[in-house]
């Protein structure tokens, strides 16, 4: 598991997680524990759920870049 040196240092940040099936997520990183990346996700409206991947199902994981550009783009 190369990426979980890395993610210990992204928790409690907004990272992106690659899974061996070729999906992707994204969301807050709560915990690495018991086997299982925990991630807050974003549903709906105001829903959010924290959500669990074994560590076997997780290819990578890459935290947020910075913003390009300061202030709104509109």
């Amino acid at each position: 598991m190369p990426w979980y040196a890395k993610a210990t240092g992204l928790v409690g940040q907004p990272v992106g997680l690659s899974l061996m099936n070729g999906q992707g997520v994204t969301g807050v990183l709560c915990s690495l524990s018991g086997g299982h990346v925990v991630l807050q996700e974003y549903l709906y409206q105001s829903q959010f759920a924290a959500k669990q991947y074994p560590f076997q199902s997780v290819r990578d994981i890459n935290g947020f870049p910075g913003c390009a550009m300061p202030g709104p783009l509109y």
